[in-house]
C-alpha cells in the first residue's frame, strides 16, 4: 500500500505524529485509539505489530483489554404450556353430573344476616359444665331451627317430579337434612336422618359420626342418599358470602357464612358487641316463590337469635 493512498489526521500526541500513515491508517481501520496502544519502537513509536498485537487481544474472549464489554448471553424462556390429562375422581364424576343437572333448575337467592350472640353465650355454658362438657359447634343449632321452620313450610322439603309429562310436587314427611362436607376426596354430602325427630344434642353427635365417616372415605350410600334439603357450611373454611346450588332432588339449600364480631345496637340503643353471621338461600323458582323463601329464612333468623324458642317447640 502507497503512503499516499491512506488518509491521513491530525496527530493526537507526540506517538501519533511517529506513527507512519500505514500504521495510522491500520488504527483507523481496526477503530483503535494510539494512547491506548504501548508502541515498541524507536522513542515509543507504535509500529504495525503493536497495533495487530493490541486488536488480538482486544478481540479476544477473554482479553483483558477489550474496549467493548460483552453483551450477556441472551436466554429465552420456555414458554410452552406443560399439560397432563387425568381422569375425574368418582367424587368429581358424581359433582360434574349432578351439578350439570343443577344448572338446568332456575335459582333465585335470598340473604339474611343474622345475630348469633345468643347461640355463642349457650355454647360456651355447655363447654364450661365440668360435669358434662360437650363441644356443641353453632352447625346443630342451625340444622334444627331448619326443621322447625319446615313444618310452617313443607313445600321447602318436597322435590320436583319431572319424570312424566304431567309436573307434580312429591312432598315428604321426614326431615333429612344434607351437609356438606370438605373431605380428603372431594365435596359429598350426606344427610341426617329424621332431623325433627332428633335434639341439638343428637344432632351434634350425627354430624360428628358422619364427618368421622367422610375423613375415612367410608360413607355409606345410606349415608349419602335420601336427602329432603341442604345446609352447606363454607363459613368454617373463611367464606362470609356464599351463592349455594341446588341438589338436583331438592328445591333449597342453605348457605352459611363466617361469623363477624361488628358493633351492633342494643335493645336500648347503645353500641355493643355482636356477632353476625350472612345466610343464604338458593330455591327453585319453578315451585319457590321469594315471598315463601324470606317468611322460611325469617323463621329460621327467630329461631338462631333466639334459641329458646326452639325449647318451645319441641316435642
Amino acid at each position: 500500500m502507497q503512503a499516499s493512498e491512506v488518509p491521513t489526521e491530525a496527530p493526537k500526541s507526540k506517538y501519533a505524529s511517529l506513527a507512519t500513515p500505514a500504521v495510522r491508517g491500520l488504527l483507523k481501520t481496526h477503530g483503535v485509539d494510539i494512547l491506548h496502544v504501548n508502541g515498541t519502537g524507536k522513542d515509543g513509536r507504535v509500529m504495525k505489530e503493536d497495533v495487530l498485537k493490541f486488536v488480538q487481544k482486544r478481540d479476544s474472549p477473554t482479553g483483558a483489554l477489550s474496549t467493548t464489554p460483552s453483551a450477556p448471553p441472551s436466554i429465552t424462556p420456555d414458554t410452552r404450556q406443560s399439560e397432563t390429562v387425568t381422569n375425574l375422581t368418582p367424587v368429581q364424576s358424581s359433582m360434574f353430573k349432578t351439578m350439570t343437572k343443577s344448572l338446568n333448575i332456575p335459582h333465585f337467592l335470598y340473604a339474611d344476616e343474622l345475630k348469633t350472640s345468643n347461640v355463642t353465650a349457650i355454647r360456651k355454658k355447655l363447654s364450661s359444665d365440668s360435669r358434662d362438657p360437650k363441644k356443641i359447634t353453632f352447625l346443630p343449632f342451625v340444622v334444627k331451627a331448619v326443621s322447625l321452620a319446615l313444618n310452617d313450610f313443607p313445600v321447602l322439603n318436597a322435590k320436583v317430579d319431572t319424570s312424566t309429562d304431567q309436573l307434580k310436587l312429591i312432598m315428604r314427611s321426614k326431615h333429612n337434612i344434607g351437609i356438606a362436607m370438605d373431605t380428603p376426596n372431594g365435596l359429598v354430602v350426606p344427610n341426617i336422618k329424621d332431623v325433627a325427630s332428633l335434639s341439638i344434642l343428637d344432632i351434634a353427635a350425627e354430624i360428628t359420626r358422619l364427618s368421622t365417616l367422610g375423613k375415612q372415605g367410608k360413607l355409606t350410600s345410606a349415608d349419602m342418599s335420601g336427602g329432603t334439603i341442604t345446609v352447606s357450611n363454607i363459613g368454617n373454611i373463611g367464606g362470609t358470602y356464599v351463592a349455594p346450588v341446588l341438589v338436583p332432588t331438592e328445591v333449597a339449600i342453605l348457605g352459611i357464612g363466617r361469623t363477624r364480631v361488628l358493633p351492633v345496637f342494643d335493645e336500648d340503643g347503645q353500641v355493643a358487641k355482636g356477632e353476625l353471621v350472612n345466610f343464604s338461600w338458593s330455591a327453585d323458582h319453578r315451585v319457590v316463590d321469594g315471598a315463601t323463601m324470606a317468611r322460611m329464612g325469617n323463621r329460621v333468623r327467630e329461631l338462631i337469635e333466639a334459641p329458646e324458642l326452639m325449647l318451645l317447640n319441641l316435642r
